[in-house]
């Protein structure tokens, strides 16, 4: 990463190991970039691009003692192609309303983030979220963060975060309606980031960690190319290791 001031104000720690939240038989450790405060929208781009991500205001990337499993990814939206699949849902699902909104608490998206929580990460913490922890986790932000609903026929199905980078937007975090099985939401979230980026003239979208072992990963293989940060470099990921 270039040191040139304001980079050079930048330091890095590393925590202590903790249970990792993807694979339950390792246990993992961070890289954490402070101080907070002078991580704006051009530092954080910089971060992203080599590795990084954000929780709230917590920039950090994965630092583990024995485990490398954690690839940064992203897609080259220039050269991705919907498949049947992705272009199925996006048929159906591009008449929901989208609408920008500012980044601040609201009782309704609280209400739907609760109930994503419960019915598809129950028992992974997240869904015992007070509102205090929902803010700090997607609500606190030194970047150029947006804030966009989803809406059918006016009721509220989806909730995207996105940060604007430099190149690209980086997908923070989606939550959505899950009593409606195989709507497909989260895909269709992706597919309409990747539209933006188009329209913006972004070439990247970046969608945080993939790690092969994980069921809660496995979307992001998905859409193909997919670029991985490997080595320190990012390079097309080969379908074969995706499949």
């Amino acid at each position: 990463m270039q040191k040139d001031y304001p980079y050079a104000l930048i330091q890095f720690y590393v925590t202590g190991p903790y249970d990792c939240s993807y694979l339950p038989a390792e246990r993992a450790r961070s890289q954490v970039a402070t101080p907070n405060h002078v991580i704006d929208t051009p530092i954080y781009s910089e971060l992203v691009r080599n590795g990084f991500r954000r929780s709230g205001v917590f920039t950090y990337r994965p630092y583990c003692d024995q485990c490398q499993a954690c690839v940064p990814v992203r897609i080259p939206v220039d050269q991705f192609v919907a498949n049947r699949s992705q272009r199925r849902t996006a048929a159906r699902l591009g008449r929901l309303s989208v609408t920008e909104r500012p980044l601040g608490f609201d009782d309704e998206h609280y209400a739907l983030y609760k109930r994503y929580q419960e019915q598809r990460h129950a028992g992974g913490g997240m869904d015992q979220d007070s509102r205090e922890q929902y803010a700090h986790f997607l609500l606190q932000s030194h970047v150029d963060t947006r804030l966009i609903e989803f809406r059918d026929a006016g009721v509220l199905r989806m909730v995207c975060i996105i940060d604007r980078l430099t190149d690209g937007l980086s997908s923070v975090y989606t939550y959505f309606d899950p009593n409606i099985p195989g709507a497909s939401y989260g895909t269709w979230g992706v597919l309409w980031q990747i539209e933006v980026c188009r329209a913006l003239d972004l070439p990247y979208l970046y969608l945080g960690y993939w790690i092969r072992d994980s069921r809660k990963m496995a979307y992001k293989a998905h859409f193909k190319p997919l670029e991985g940060r490997i080595g320190g470099q990012w390079q097309t990921l080969n379908p074969d290791t995706l499949a």
